[in-house]
């Protein structure tokens, strides 16, 4: 009798560790584990497409995440979204202000990010800076579509 409720007592104990494991996990994934603490600087960048891109999305620089996107807009005079980067203030005075910033997709699950390709110029990015090089995110359905429309191109000329 109380071999069985040892037996269930551990087993509870170690249901309890696996969904509080899975719990942390999930946060990881999510990236709502790791909130901006605040410090850093913000910067600005303007793109036509941000795709699925999310406010705490990354924000990588050689593979090194440096910052996290911190707020996304939209602006209507130019019908451009306009994403607010938070750079961590570790990487203060080491950005060039002619950085190129492309949007990517990483992963199986999709998940997009910014990357920050450094430029050569003297000065650097400071609070309130733009960075006006940008590329835009890669939508699947558009590539799908541009193939299929060149592919009936084609087939329509052959006839």
């Amino acid at each position: 009798m109380t071999n069985n409720r040892t037996i269930e007592i551990l087993v509870g104990a170690f249901m309890a560790v696996g969904l509080l494991a899975l719990f942390f996990l999930s946060m990881q994934v999510s990236n709502l584990s790791s909130s901006a603490n605040g410090d850093g600087y913000q910067v600005q960048a303007r793109f036509d497409n941000i795709g699925s891109l999310k406010v705490r999305s990354p924000v990588t620089m050689a593979g090194v995440r440096v910052g996290r996107v911190s707020a996304i807009a939209f602006d209507r005079k130019t019908f451009e979204a306009v994403v607010t980067l938070r750079i961590d203030s570790a990487y203060e005075q080491s950005i060039p202000d002619d950085t190129f910033a492309k949007i990517f997709t990483a992963g199986l699950l999709g998940e997009q990010y910014v990357g920050l390709d450094a430029g050569g110029s003297a000065t650097f990015l400071a609070e309130g800076s733009n960075i006006t090089l940008t590329q835009s995110a890669l939508v699947l359905e558009e590539i799908i579509g541009q193939f299929l429309f060149s592919k009936a191109e084609e087939g329509a000329q052959i006839e």
